[in-house]
């Protein structure tokens, strides 16, 4: 089962992360967390890796129909984006909303996700 969509970049980190962002503003989501996985387990468990950073995006049109639809998908929001480094560059990995769908079992959901799915693949067009 193929639960994310990805592209690797050759730009330095800095730079791939303010294109992910803008990228993903151009589709109409926006940012709402931002977690520094890196920097998280160094503190909390004394792990050293490479950079990778976890984005929360949201498209809150496409969010608000979903909560219409089925306010339990809230569990399942937002969907994340990550950004990590691997040997040949930088690794933009997004979730694919059609998991969210399938996960819930709500047919009501399957239109919301697949405009999702197209709007998420549009900003990693853009990365291209």
């Amino acid at each position: 089962m193929i639960f994310e969509e990805a592209v690797t970049l050759t730009q330095p980190f800095d730079d791939v992360v303010i294109a992910v962002k803008d990228a993903f503003a151009a589709e109409g989501f926006g940012v709402l967390t931002e977690i520094d996985l890196q920097a998280t387990l160094k503190k909390k468990v004394g792990k050293d890796m490479d950079r990778h950073l976890i984005l929360g995006a949201c498209n809150p049109h496409l969010a608000s129909r979903a909560l219409d639809a089925v306010p339990q998908v809230a569990v399942l929001l937002p969907c994340n984006v990550c950004i990590r480094e691997v040997d040949d560059g930088v690794m933009v990995e997004a979730m694919d909303p059609g998991m969210i769908s399938t996960i819930s079992g709500a047919e009501a959901l399957e239109p919301i996700a697949a405009e999702a799915r197209e709007r998420i693949n549009g900003a990693l067009a853009r990365l291209r």
